[in-house]
């Protein structure tokens, strides 16, 4: 059973998501008990980069997390392949199956890191859903509830993961770790050949998030 000082945190955080790329502290964090921030957890703006919440581990120390507040594109408009634009599409399709299946793990468990990364990924697909508009590539996502999708493979993979991750929270931060991997390897191989500023802008930041959000689902997997 979710307490009421967690579902607080949560929309504290979430809320922190809709200010228009502004990084606000989560004072419903500040508290003792499980989840309370070591001395790493203070908030600090940082573009392209998000807010880190500390979870006290061991001598005070604490890890911090990303609630990746993406800031709108400013980069320039560029130009796309074909191709490009097919792993424009795909982006969306990954970012919406993290957001899905974190969700549905912080429905079920007691973890912080799940809602908080969850909340990340909505701002994620959000952001590349601006530029597939900006391409004017057709947005698979739209219109589909959570945990559905109109990719085969991607629902396949959803459905593994999410099976996986059922089964216990440490099966379920592994699933995590699985897909920031993914998530990893794709953006890298994206960014190869690529030459429009706002798309490289907008990957470099997924990167540098999937790798925030990879070690914090690390560090959790080893409380």
């Amino acid at each position: 059973m979710k307490t009421l000082t967690r579902r607080t945190a949560t929309l504290v955080a979430a809320g922190a998501l809709g200010l228009g790329g502004l990084a606000v502290a989560a004072p419903a964090l500040a508290g003792a008990g499980p989840f309370a921030p070591g001395p790493s957890s203070t908030a600090t703006a940082n573009p392209g980069y998000g807010m880190g919440y500390g979870m006290g581990r061991g001598h005070g120390m604490g890890y911090g997390y990303g609630v990746c507040n993406l800031l709108p594109v400013t980069a320039q408009q560029g130009t796309l392949t074909a191709a490009q634009k097919t792993t424009l599409a795909s982006m969306a399709q990954e970012e919406k199956l993290a957001h899905d299946l974190y969700a549905a793990f912080a429905a079920r468990y007691d973890a912080l890191v799940f809602d908080h990364i969850a909340a990340a990924e909505t701002q994620h697909l959000d952001t590349v859903r601006t530029l597939l508009e900006r391409y004017a590539v057709s947005d698979p996502t739209a219109n589909q509830p959570a945990g559905k999708f109109t990719d085969d493979a991607t629902q396949a993979a959803y459905d593994k993961l999410l099976a996986q991750g059922g089964q216990s929270l440490t099966a379920a931060l592994t699933a995590g770790q699985q897909v920031e991997r993914d998530d990893i390897a794709d953006l890298e191989a994206a960014m190869n050949g690529l030459t429009a500023p706002d798309v490289k802008q907008v990957y470099t930041n997924l990167l540098a998030a999937s790798q925030r959000h990879l070690t914090a689902f690390t560090h959790w997997s080893t409380r």
